[in-house]
């Protein structure tokens, strides 16, 4: 499993932190009927080279679940955990992206995960009626504290981030170092859930010139290129809502054809399209068991040429030639 360096700050001096480019999600867990089959995933994935889970507060079991097993294998220190707070909806409706809300996630996540630091942190929803300033302001006291080693936001536009670290630059604060948005090889007709971002690309470009990592969810999205679904399947309504359209189908199309050249399946091709754009990013995955968490780890070792992901993405042709094995 290929790793990526992610900047955390400890001792107020930005660190290194090498991370698996594989991100073990947790949301799912609740879904298992023993929390040992959770357990058991996790047992595979550190096996297997991953050293970094996708959490949430908003989540609870899950992060419940992710504390008591780093517990019970005394691996905090060789693992890392990417946590989101401030979600608007959240135990009670309405506006939560406040100081309070924050400090209450954050202390709350570090209670459930058993551990008295979060190495990233992100802000899971943005409110654009709230200054920066005050969000930047009140991330960096906790920075202070120890509590959160890096800075990040999940579901932000690129204007809002950068406006966020110029306030943080300006102020001498630290700023967000990862972006954590939804990114895929199909594209969101509409947001799965209120207030999601997903990358497009003017956000691929901008992360391209930018360089910052991203850190997809969803990065397989939800089984799009599995094959359980077609253009006259359309018993998952979320799925038909945000997914089923003819460029998707297209790029699904595509996906098989880059799949067969390269003896692979295509939903690691689609897994291959997010972990090699032009910048450092991360995949969260969702696997159920060890056959699908084995599908990923192969599926982050395929190289894909710039001109391979442009055709992927509609974005180019090409001949067959060009294919690369």
């Amino acid at each position: 499993m290929e790793f990526q360096a992610l900047k955390g700050v400890i001792d107020k001096k930005y660190t290194e932190k090498i991370c698996s480019k594989l991100i073990l999600g947790t949301a799912h867990f609740h879904e298992y009927e023993q929390k040992d089959q959770a357990f058991n995933l996790m047992d595979d994935f550190v096996e297997l080279s991953g050293n970094m889970f996708d959490t949430a507060h908003q989540y609870f079991n899950s992060e419940v679940i992710l504390g008591e097993w780093i517990e019970s294998k005394g691996i905090r220190d060789s693992i890392y955990i990417l946590t989101k707070g401030a979600h608007p909806d959240d135990g009670k409706p309405g506006p939560r992206l406040n100081p309070t809300s924050i400090i209450n996630d954050l202390m709350e996540s570090l209670e459930r995960l058993r551990t008295n630091y979060i190495d990233f942190y992100a802000l899971h929803r943005d409110d654009k009626t709230v200054d920066v300033g005050l969000i930047m302001e009140v991330l960096n006291e906790q920075i202070a504290k120890g509590r959160i080693h890096a800075i990040g936001a999940s579901n932000w536009t690129h204007p809002r981030i950068q406006e966020a670290n110029a306030y943080a630059s300006k102020h001498g604060l630290i700023g967000f170092t990862f972006n954590s948005p939804h990114l895929s090889l199909a594209k969101c007709n509409e947001p799965r859930w209120p207030g999601c971002v997903s990358a497009d690309n003017e956000l691929l470009d901008w992360h391209t010139r930018s360089q910052m990592p991203l850190l997809s969810w969803s990065s397989q999205a939800g089984g799009f290129f599995s094959g359980r679904f077609s253009p006259d399947v359309k018993s998952d309504e979320d799925m038909v809502r945000v997914y089923y359209c003819p460029e998707n189908w297209e790029r699904y199309e595509r996906a098989c054809t880059l799949a067969e050249t390269k003896g692979v399946s295509p939903i690691q091709i689609a897994l291959a399209y997010v972990l090699n754009q032009p910048f450092s990013t991360g995949a969260v995955i969702g696997p159920f068991n060890k056959t699908e968490l084995l599908s990923s780890v192969e599926g982050a070792k395929i190289k894909l040429s710039s001109k391979e992901l442009g055709w992927l993405n509609l974005k180019e042709e090409m001949g067959a030639q060009a294919y690369e094995k």
